[in-house]
């Protein structure tokens, strides 16, 4: 059983000229790729500013020691003029700052943080832990820097309070029909998997679950899914919103491999599936979505994800 959910965070919504913190909680970029989308944020009338290990190169595939990435992060959010956090990429490492995280801190400088990919551990944490809603969506390096990387209208309604829906338009559509209407939640499946038996697992019960990923066969997914479900990680959940699994298929195989192989392996489970939302590792226009606020999965001819309320709040 999973604990109670803590009470969702409401943040002051993000104005223009917002300063944003951008840091590197995983590993490095490349550093042209930094300087475009510091550009781009730029250009949409925000004022980044970069942690004093954002471009840390090393050691092995890290931005940055533990504790420097830690320390980053930390400083962060308790610097009273940032509006928000960014990070610059995935990769991995961020799990090696849940131990050090500073709790107290972190709830008492609640800040929205933009991230998804390796991220997904401490954005449920935080989520979890404090009630911070998490913001699954673009990062600096991975798409920001990219002319069409970012899906704006999601961006732009998320840091504003407006609620939002998503559909066909962001590759939407339905694989077992349905309606479901719960807590948005989730993040890339293998760092979900990743979590579970630590004192980091996800909660997932109860939950309109979102789960992506990125180069993984359809067999691995189907091996992720079969470790959640064993797990108990998808008892009670309400629906799932797969995101647009960019390259998770198998050279030669059917088109329809991957959606087949996910119904196989929640065959029984009595839950509205949607896939294909931009979401996270995506090829164009990363949509944001927000994890902790109330949303309803309407699967059916056409597909349609609403969030119907904001995190943050004028």
């Amino acid at each position: 059983m999973s604990e109670a959910a803590k009470p969702l965070i409401r943040m002051p919504a993000v104005s223009e000229g917002a300063k944003v913190s951008v840091i590197s909680p995983a590993s490095f970029a490349i550093p042209e790729r930094v300087d475009r989308g510091l550009d781009r944020l730029r250009e949409l009338g925000f004022s980044p500013r970069t942690g004093m290990n954002t471009q840390a190169r090393g050691p092995l595939f890290f931005a940055g020691s533990a504790e420097s990435r830690l320390a980053d992060l930390h400083a962060a959010f308790v610097d009273p003029e940032t509006s928000f956090v960014v990070a610059v990429r995935g990769g991995y490492g961020s799990n090696y700052l849940l131990e050090g995280i500073d709790r107290k801190l972190i709830a008492s400088n609640p800040k929205p943080f933009f991230a998804y990919s390796d991220m997904t551990g401490l954005q449920c944490h935080f989520l979890d832990e404090f009630g911070l809603p998490a913001f699954h969506g673009p990062m600096v390096a991975a798409d920001f820097y990219l002319e069409n990387g970012v899906h704006l209208e999601s961006f732009q309604a998320a840091i504003a309070g407006r609620p939002y829906s998503l559909g066909e338009a962001e590759g939407l559509r339905t694989l077992r029909p349905g309606t479901a209407r719960g807590t948005l939640y989730g993040g890339c499946l293998s760092i979900l998997v990743a979590m579970l038996g630590t004192q980091w697992e996800p909660q997932t019960e109860g939950k309109l679950l979102f789960i992506e990923d990125v180069s993984a066969k359809p067999y691995q997914i189907d091996r992720m899914l079969w470790h959640l479900r064993q797990a108990g990680k998808l008892e009670g959940v309400l629906g799932i919103v797969f995101g647009e699994m960019l390259d998770c298929s198998s050279p030669g195989a059917a088109d329809d491999l991957l959606e087949s192989a996910i119904l196989s392996a929640l065959a029984g489970l009595d839950v509205p599936i949607a896939f294909g939302l931009r979401s996270g590792h995506v090829s164009r226009q990363n949509v944001t979505l927000t994890f902790g606020v109330e949303a309803e999965l309407r699967a059916g001819d056409e597909a349609q994800l609403a969030l119907l309320e904001p995190a943050v709040q004028s």
